[in-house]
């Protein structure tokens, strides 16, 4: 008996070495919407070079700034089922704040060339940081990094490498390897290791945690645990699972508003000197 469960775990241990990216990396289930960009005004698509081929990222400034008043700006890299285009519509919230916002593709999503892990991911992300922060209308200090359930990872990896004035995460994990745990599958196994709370403790910045009360997928535990790390955290919960976050939009963009205002990253027009 003990051998047949040995045999069997080992079995497990290959499988999941072999399927965890098809499973942290469904991208078959993430449909391109070619409307999605004719339907956002001033909307620049930019494609970022990679080892792999052209990575596609796109770019909207925020209203009203310009290279004589230039404003912040957010990076945000979406969920793992998900692409750039599924966020363009709601993200352009951000813009009436005079923000501007980048949307990044995972390396192998979409139109984009490769095959997606965490080092791709990254490096692809870093570049488009470095682009965004040379546009003359955007503030280079305040630079923001946003992202949900996978991309909360994706941003914690590219804050390692570019330090922004802000994070915010909502609906994201702890670690990969504590979310491999709940499938048996060891610290040792994970090839992307996404790890959310090393970061976070090391963040000099204010950070601002979203979680769902009932997420059954990432577990309201995981948002509260990166929150108690955070030496400058805020942390938000709402009434709502996973997939049906945030339960009121209206409400979710004013407490983001709030947390931009209060360290302030929005308010008046910062004109360059």
């Amino acid at each position: 008996m003990v051998v047949f469960f040995i045999v069997l775990y080992g079995t497990w241990l290959v499988v999941g070495c072999a399927l965890q990216r098809k499973m942290i990396y469904p991208r078959e289930f993430a449909q391109p919407n070619p409307a999605a960009k004719r339907t956002v005004q001033d909307l620049e698509q930019i494609w970022i070079d990679s080892p792999e081929g052209k990575v596609e990222a796109w770019y909207m400034p925020g209203f009203g700034r310009t290279a004589s008043s230039p404003g912040p700006a957010v990076i945000f890299a979406h969920g793992n089922a998900e692409l750039i285009d599924n966020n363009v519509q709601a993200l352009n919230q951000y813009r009436f704040m005079g923000i501007g916002v980048l949307l990044c593709e995972f390396r192998g999503y979409g139109r984009s060339a490769g095959s997606p892990s965490q080092d791709a991911i990254t490096d692809d992300f870093v570049k488009a940081y470095d682009l965004l922060a040379a546009k003359p209308e955007v503030d280079s200090q305040r630079i923001i990094l946003h992202g949900r359930s996978l991309g909360g990872g994706v941003v914690c990896s590219l804050a390692e490498q570019r330090p922004p004035a802000a994070l915010i995460v909502q609906s994201t994990f702890i670690s990969m390897k504590k979310m491999a745990a709940k499938y048996a599958l060891p610290a040792f196994a994970v090839r992307d290791p996404y790890d959310n709370e090393q970061t976070i403790r090391s963040l000099d910045c204010p950070i601002l945690i979203f979680h769902g009360l009932n997420d059954h997928i990432i577990p309201h535990s995981h948002g509260k645990h990166l929150a108690g790390l955070a030496k400058h955290g805020t942390f938000i919960e709402y009434s709502c699972g996973h997939n049906d976050f945030p339960p009121d939009d209206l409400v979710y963009w004013q407490d983001l508003r709030k947390f931009l205002t209060k360290h302030d990253l929005i308010g008046s027009v910062k004109s360059s000197e």
